[in-house]
């Protein structure tokens, strides 16, 4: 067993703890959040001490973590708490692919598993070239609406719309992925009329994804990808969340949906 590195390790949220165990480290996972759903025997073998935007301080102080692992300014509020409580606190904030895969990189060396962190991104980087080039021989590259969240209504986030390139699409309103705060991602309604998707995709972090609702939006009705029914619910947990799952099972859903 591998001791270099921090041995008793929180994951606020659930890539780390994916990463840890594709790298062979679960043994120092000590806490995870509630919304950890891969693997699946995390939740059995892991205390929940999170949810998302909170959770309890005197219950992650009482594990006595050496290193507490979160993501993005929406955990801001925690990570200020648990620094105030003497911890050692290491908020990511990946927004891309490239991102992503450095944090993978960054958590191997962290735990002195560098060799298998290099392998496990090699393999995503193979995974991801492979997808482009299907993505190439498409006909037609179908133009695709992500909708992240409905009211108010924000379009994809930059991991996201890059997977929907590199599975052969084009992102109708890929300018707007690069905000890294969700307000510079909200879109109206009338601008997806206007830029009539063939493909609609939706994630709403949270909650199921009415499609009838969005169906029934004011001029929604001559949007080709509500016309030709080509609106599909994605599962949160592959798709929005920046770790592992996107770069596998969400790209592969993504590419099998590019087709018109």
């Amino acid at each position: 067993m591998n001791t270099k590195g921090p041995q008793r390790i929180i994951c606020l949220t659930e890539e780390p703890t994916e990463i840890l165990y594709l790298l062979g480290e679960e043994h120092r996972i000590v806490g995870i959040t509630v919304y950890t759903v891969r693997p699946p025997e995390a939740k059995a073998r892991h205390p929940v001490v999170s949810a998302f935007v909170d959770g309890s301080v005197k219950r992650i102080c009482e594990l006595e973590p050496d290193l507490i692992i979160g993501f993005s300014d929406i955990q801001a509020d925690l990570a200020a708490k648990l620094i105030r409580a003497n911890q050692q606190v290491l908020i990511f904030n990946q927004r891309s692919i490239e991102e992503i895969l450095e944090v993978i990189l960054t958590i191997g060396r962290i735990v002195s598993a560098e060799e298998k962190a290099e392998k496990l991104v090699d393999s995503y980087r193979a995974l991801i070239d492979e997808t482009k080039k299907k993505g190439n021989t498409l006909p037609r590259r179908p133009r695709v609406y992500f909708e992240e969240w409905d009211k108010p209504t924000f379009s994809a986030i930059r991991w996201v719309s890059e997977l929907i390139e590199i599975a052969g699409g084009t992102d109708v309103f890929a300018e707007k992925s690069h905000g890294k705060l969700a307000s510079e991602r909200e879109i109206q309604w009338q601008d997806v009329i206007e830029k009539d998707p063939d493909i609609i995709l939706a994630s709403w972090c949270g909650k199921p994804v009415d499609i009838q609702s969005m169906r029934e939006r004011p001029g929604w009705e001559s949007i080709s990808a509500v016309k030709n029914h080509r609106i599909h619910e994605l599962d949160p947990s592959i798709i929005l969340q920046p770790g592992p799952a996107s770069l596998t099972d969400g790209l592969r859903v993504i590419q099998s949906l590019m087709e018109l």
